[in-house]
């Protein structure tokens, strides 16, 4: 059953909702730095951050790179969702095998190198990384919620945080492999069997010409996240493919990434 908010906290919502919806007509300077965050295990997890440069809403954001790392497509989101009106960092996920600042190509050397460090990825330590981006967001900035945005296997990862930790909002964009064991952040047993773990609101975005996710899987996905009671919106676009977030790749469709930004924006700010 969906839990009513409080008129307190459903007034705080809407009051920084109409705040953020006054600040997009001018767009927020945003301060940007890179941040190093300490993991459980004992390893240094770098993290590019932005903020605006004043106030910030009181939801922290995530942000889940895709194959190739915090490349400059992956900071730009940052950016967009800092002048928005939050506080994000894209943590690398591949810092224990990869040098700090590396991404990598989005071609067949790159794609190479980024499914060799997606299945070096355990789900433990890929949980302990979240944990440990979440402490930063909200006991150094001070946020009162954690939430996340995940492209592809970055979606992936943002579901599985969603389902096993207290994370609020959760966009999933085109987030493959949840109902298989293909990749090491979907075993013991896939991803998708967590969902009665998902206690926050979770968005799925993808193609409906999405090679890696078809219907059969988004039918998988959607009865999953029914039966547990999820609160969830799936959103799937006519004759979009996958990857269709990012303009450097023939994927590319425009309309569907401004509405999936548009989702994005108003699941983190209602």
């Amino acid at each position: 059953m969906r839990q009513q908010p409080s008129h307190a906290s459903t007034s705080k919502g809407v009051l920084w909702s109409r705040i953020l919806r006054r600040r997009r007509l001018l767009p927020m300077d945003v301060v940007r730095q890179w941040i190093e965050i300490p993991v459980e295990d004992g390893t240094t997890m770098a993290a590019y951050c932005a903020r605006p440069a004043g106030d910030f809403s009181p939801v922290g954001v995530i942000v889940a790179h895709e194959l190739f790392g915090v490349n400059p497509g992956i900071r730009s989101v940052v950016d967009e969702i800092a002048a928005a009106g939050h506080l994000v960092v894209a943590p690398e996920f591949y810092h224990r095998d990869a040098e700090t600042g590396r991404y990598l190509s989005r071609d067949d050397a790159g794609r190479d190198e980024g499914f060799a460090l997606l299945h070096r990825m355990s789900r433990v330590g890929a949980i302990a990384d979240v944990r440990a981006a979440a402490a930063v967001l909200l006991e150094r900035y001070e946020v009162r919620e954690t939430a996340m945005v995940g492209f592809s296997a970055g979606g992936h990862l943002a579901y599985l945080a969603a389902a096993t930790l207290p994370i609020s909002r959760t966009a999933v964009l085109y987030g493959g492999w949840l109902p298989t064991t293909d990749i090491p952040l979907s075993r013991p047993e896939p991803t998708l069997e967590l969902t009665p773990g998902i206690r926050g609101e979770l968005l799925f975005l993808v193609g409906e010409r999405d090679f890696l996710i078809d219907s059969g899987q988004r039918d998988k996905i959607s009865a999953a996240l029914r039966a547990a009671g999820a609160r969830h919106e799936i959103v799937a676009y006519p004759e979009v493919q996958h990857a269709f977030f990012w303009p450097d790749t023939p994927a590319f469709d425009q309309d569907a990434r401004d509405d999936a930004m548009k989702r994005i924006l108003v699941l983190l700010s209602r």
